[in-house]
């Protein structure tokens, strides 16, 4: 039997440490970034949240406000064997919960152009064109206004 799906904030050093890797290797290695790429400037004004399932980190991503009223997701990465199961969508919800908790009204995001209609199906809308990362990877700015 499955367990159940838990979301929190990494608890222990090996949960940010397994965070990190998981960041990496979804998001830096295939473009070979090196390690520390999956980190930044806001690391310690941020929220990290894991998701665990069968006692093993599955997926991430991070929450830091922008503003008083906006916030913006990122780092998100599920591993490649956990995709398509709903995980990253429950861990999104958890998170638009988590943000309006903190008086927050809006999401902004970054979102690869591989998942736009994902986003798009959480109910974000494209704002503008995003960066272009590692000279290829095409991003659209997305918001979702929260109820």
């Amino acid at each position: 039997m499955e367990e159940p799906l838990i979301i929190q904030r990494p608890l222990s050093k090996e949960d940010y440490s397994y965070m990190y890797d998981l960041r990496w290797r979804v998001l830096r290695k295939p473009w070979n970034q090196p390690r520390g790429s999956e980190k930044d400037d806001l690391e310690n004004e941020s929220y990290p949240f894991i998701v665990i399932l069968n006692n093993k980190i599955v997926a991430t991503a991070r929450f830091h406000k922008n503003s008083e009223k906006e916030g913006q997701l990122r780092y998100i990465a599920v591993e490649k064997e956990y995709r398509k199961k709903r995980i990253a969508t429950k861990l999104i919800r958890y998170i638009e919960g988590f943000a309006l908790s903190l008086g927050v009204s809006s999401i902004m995001l970054n979102a690869r152009k591989t998942a736009k209609e994902f986003f798009e199906k959480l109910d974000y809308v494209i704002i503008g064109e995003g960066p272009l990362l590692f000279d290829e990877i095409e991003h659209f700015v997305m918001r979702k206004k929260l109820k």
